[in-house]
Order: structure tokens, then C-alpha cells, then sequence
């Protein structure tokens, strides 16, 4: 299997298996002399960490990252990157595969069993192996390093839509997004939620969700007009999400109801001599290129394929079956998707700063 690495001169490879001994990655590209311990990546990796709240999976994984190499303290006695490739893992440490004896001959309805199969000819049916959404927490610790590559970026997520209920955009407050189980940004939404998700977990259903990535801080003129868009590269990275089905950047599909004077965003020079952009419909993406405005991206999460109701498919001998899956899975996986979304985030930004870094020398 190939395609496992991401990036181009900020490159993450991952590797291993929801329910094998550990996961991990390897970061290459990494500048020397960045202070980074584990403490740098533990609390990114504990916002995204199962069986925080009954709204996810309870799957009791501590998470805990191990650096491996690519650190060393330098004549301060701080430890700081070295340059060379950067080794994180983390064990599993709950895995409970006895709960997929039932389906490793069935194909999940709405899940990647089937595809695996007709690719590879062979299957990790122990919680879906490499297809998993275990993975991600290598992506939540690798953009946790990303993060500190890039000078003055601050990355934000947010969980704006779960199922058909939205949140008020009126009521908007990045400090609620710490205090909910969500990661919702509107308090008024939380109630709500809570009283649609435990219908759905006890229903033994699942729901989708929408999931919103602010950028601030990022220079203008990360990017390129052609095929090394930011914005490009951003949906590519969101769409390699588990379950994700559909990415927007600024107005994203709304631009389409607006006029051209709407959606222009009109510029002026600031007091300071700089441009000052009057809207940020573009998502702070212009041409492919970053305009210096936040950049505003979201991801639409489909609801999780494993569920309690039973469902039509068909099994590996080919004849008609019913299946229906039991075990521990998130009723919304969209709300550990937000700190993954993040990372994914940061991951583009690192590379494409480091691109432009190298391509014109500031």
C-alpha cells in the first residue's frame, strides 16, 4: 500500500492499524532549532482523544505521544528540533477486536470494506485497519509541530452544524468552543445538540456535522495560481479525512447566489499603508495565493457507518446478507473531527510556508 505520506517539503508519512500494537508517524522537513517536547503536542492530541463524553466513541485510549527522534537540547539545555526526520508514536492500548468477529465477512454499508477489498484482495476488518479513523491522532500530533513552524498563526476550529441544526453565527464566541463537548462556538446551541445526540446514540444511529477551520496570522502569497493553489491543497487535505464528503472555502457554494458586487471583496489602504480588505468572502484566498485575511475553510462529515440498525449488504462469498455492527463508534464522528481539522490545517500552511520560503527567499 503507498499513498501514506502527505506533503511536499513538510512531509508526514503514518503508519499502523486501529487495532494493531501502535500508531505512528514520521515527520520529514521540519526546520532545526524549534523547541518542541512532548508537552507541545499532548494537548492537541487530548482535545481530539475517544470516550471524553458519551457524544463519542468510548473506546478508552490514553493517547499518549512518544517522541522518538529528531529532537536534541541545545547549549541552553532546551530540546529543539534537529532538522532530521521527527518519530512520534502512540500504543493502543484498548483495542477490543472480539467486536467485528460478527461482520469480517460482510461489507459495512456506507464504509470503505468493499473498496479495500476489490483494491488489496485482503482486509483489517478489526475496526477497518489503515482505513480507520484511528489514524488521525498521528495527524492531530504531526500538526501540533506544524503549528510552531509557521511565525504568529493561530488555527482554530469550530463545530458549526450537527445533523440540520446550525449554529447562530450572531452569537459567535471562540472562548465558548472551550467550555462544550462539541467544540460549538454559539452556548445556545449546546442544548439543543445534547437533546438531538442522545437521541441518536440511543436510537443506535449516527448523524453528520459541519466542521469550520479559521487560520489567522498567515502571510499573504502562501500558494501558487496554478496546480499548487492554497485553497487547493486545502480541500484535498480535508478531503482525506475519514468520512469527510464535501469541502468550502470563504461563501464556498453560497458564492454562487451572490451578485458580483456582493461578492467582491472591496480594498482600501489602512492607516498604516497597507491594504485593508472591507469582506473576506474569498476565505482570505485569492488567485490560489493567501491574501494575509483569515483563512476560512469547512468540511462536511457524513454520518458514521457503523450503527445498530440493521441494513441490507452482501457478505465476501457473494450471497445477499444483513448486517448491522456493534462495539463502541462515535454516534457523531464530526466532533472529534474539529481538532483533526485543525491539524490538517497547519500541515498545509507548514508546507506552503516552508514552499514560499524556498522559492523566494522571505
Amino acid at each position: 500500500m503507498s499513498y501514506n505520506t502527505f506533503g511536499h517539503m513538510f512531509r508526514v508519512t503514518t503508519w499502523g492499524e486501529s487495532h494493531g500494537p501502535a500508531i505512528g508517524c514520521v515527520i520529514d522537513g521540519c526546520p532545526p532549532g524549534i523547541p518542541l517536547t512532548e508537552s507541545d503536542i499532548q494537548p492537541f492530541l487530548d482535545k481530539r482523544r475517544p470516550g471524553q463524553s458519551r457524544f463519542t466513541t468510548q473506546r478508552q485510549e490514553e493517547d499518549r505521544v512518544r517522541i522518538l527522534s529528531g529532537v536534541f537540547p541545545n547549549e541552553a539545555g532546551v530540546q529543539v528540533t534537529t532538522g532530521t526526520p521527527i518519530a512520534l508514536e502512540i500504543q493502543n492500548t484498548d483495542q477490543r477486536s472480539k467486536d467485528y468477529s460478527d461482520i469480517k465477512d460482510k461489507f459495512r454499508p456506507g464504509h470503505a470494506d468493499f473498496t479495500y477489498v476489490e483494491k488489496y484482495g485482503i482486509r483489517d476488518y478489526r475496526g477497518g485497519g489503515r482505513s480507520s479513523a484511528r489514524e488521525t491522532a498521528m495527524r492531530v500530533a504531526a500538526g501540533a509541530v506544524a503549528r510552531k513552524v509557521v511565525p504568529g498563526i493561530v488555527i482554530r476550529g469550530a463545530l458549526v452544524q450537527v445533523g440540520a441544526e446550525q449554529i447562530d453565527r450572531a452569537r459567535w464566541d471562540w472562548a465558548e468552543v472551550e467550555r462544550n463537548p462539541f467544540f460549538a462556538p454559539d452556548a445556545s446551541i449546546v442544548e439543543r445538540w445534547t437533546v438531538y445526540l442522545d437521541g441518536v446514540r440511543k436510537a443506535g444511529s449516527s448523524c453528520g456535522a459541519v466542521v469550520e477551520v479559521v487560520a489567522e496570522g498567515a502571510p499573504a502569497g502562501l500558494g501558487a495560481p496554478l496546480y499548487g493553489k492554497l485553497d487547493q491543497d486545502i480541500a484535498a487535505a480535508f478531503m482525506s479525512i475519514n468520512a469527510v464528503k464535501g469541502v468550502e472555502i470563504g461563501e464556498g457554494f453560497a458564492s454562487a447566489a451572490l451578485s458580483g458586487e456582493d461578492n467582491a471583496d472591496e480594498m482600501r489602504i489602512g492607516p498604516d499603508g497597507q491594504p485593508v480588505f472591507l469582506s473576506n468572502h474569498a476565505g482570505g484566498i485569492l488567485g490560489g495565493i493567501s491574501t494575509g485575511q483569515p483563512i476560512v475553510a469547512r468540511f462536511a462529515v457524513k454520518p458514521t457507518s457503523s450503527i445498530l440498525t440493521p441494513r441490507r449488504t452482501i457478505d465476501a462469498q457473494g450471497h445477499d446478507a444483513e448486517i448491522l455492527t456493534k462495539g463502541r463508534h462515535d454516534p457523531c464522528v464530526g466532533i472529534r473531527a474539529v481538532p483533526v481539522g485543525e491539524a490538517m490545517m497547519a500541515m498545509v500552511l507548514a508546507d506552503h510556508w516552508l514552499r514560499h520560503r524556498a522559492q523566494t527567499g522571505r
